[in-house]
């Protein structure tokens, strides 16, 4: 199986990588980058690429499957409109180009509560990214929808730095309704998306899946 991961130089996109070329059922890894990293692998493929012009690199799209782990904040992105060009523009962009070169299985990195109809923009943003891709006909289709990911980031967020600090206190107090609102390590919800991709080798896709993934299922996911 080829599996091209977008956001492999993020959080939980690396430990996507990493977890794919562990696994034996994985032909090749591919990862549209912007920089090349230090990483080498007989079976990883870095290309370097711009993403306000993927179509020009559409042949790397010619995969099995596909991992969606793109995504920024408002903050880092400058304004409201360059956060949506990279977390929907770009996103959607891969998920078309994928499908018009056959890919069956397209694995994306969301929000909890993203909606099309929330108030709140970034979660209206999600949830119309996912409302875009479901309309592209992939015959398997897994949204995540992760709270706060926990792990060590390259850039310092002081509100999620904060977050992460109480949120062992905070995840035990979230219980029934609200336990999918706790906190995930990066490292177990890429766990699970490896899981999954590899999956997919061994089941054969009889008719179109849509599954979306929240706390508890990510964790018996990630088993």
């Amino acid at each position: 199986m080829k599996v091209l991961v977008l956001g492999a130089t993020g959080l939980t996109g690396a430990k996507v990588v990493e977890g794919l070329l562990e696994r034996s059922e994985i032909e090749s890894v591919i990862t549209p980058v912007r920089r090349k990293t230090d990483t080498t692998h007989p079976r990883l493929v870095q290309h370097e690429v711009n993403f306000d012009n993927l179509e020009a690199h559409a042949g790397l799209f010619d995969v099995d499957a596909i991992v969606c782990c793109l995504g920024t904040t408002i903050k880092k992105a400058g304004s409201r409109e360059q956060f949506r060009k990279v977390d929907y523009g770009y996103c959607l962009k891969a998920a078309e180009l994928g499908r018009a070169a056959g890919a069956n299985a397209f694995i994306l990195m969301s929000a909890i509560a993203a909606s099309s109809d929330s108030t709140i923009f970034y979660n209206r943003v999600k949830g119309e990214l996912e409302d875009a891709v479901r309309d592209l006909g992939y015959p398997y289709l897994s949204i995540y929808h992760p709270s706060l990911l926990l792990g060590d980031r390259q850039e310092q967020r002081t509100a999620e730095a904060l977050g992460i600090r109480l949120m062992p206190l905070v995840n035990r107090a979230l219980v029934g309704p609200l336990e999918k609102f706790r906190g995930v390590p990066a490292a177990t919800v890429a766990r699970a998306m490896v899981n999954e991709v590899c999956t997919l080798t061994t089941k054969p896709l009889a008719e179109q899946v849509v599954r979306t993934r929240e706390y508890p299922d990510i964790l018996e996911q990630a088993n």
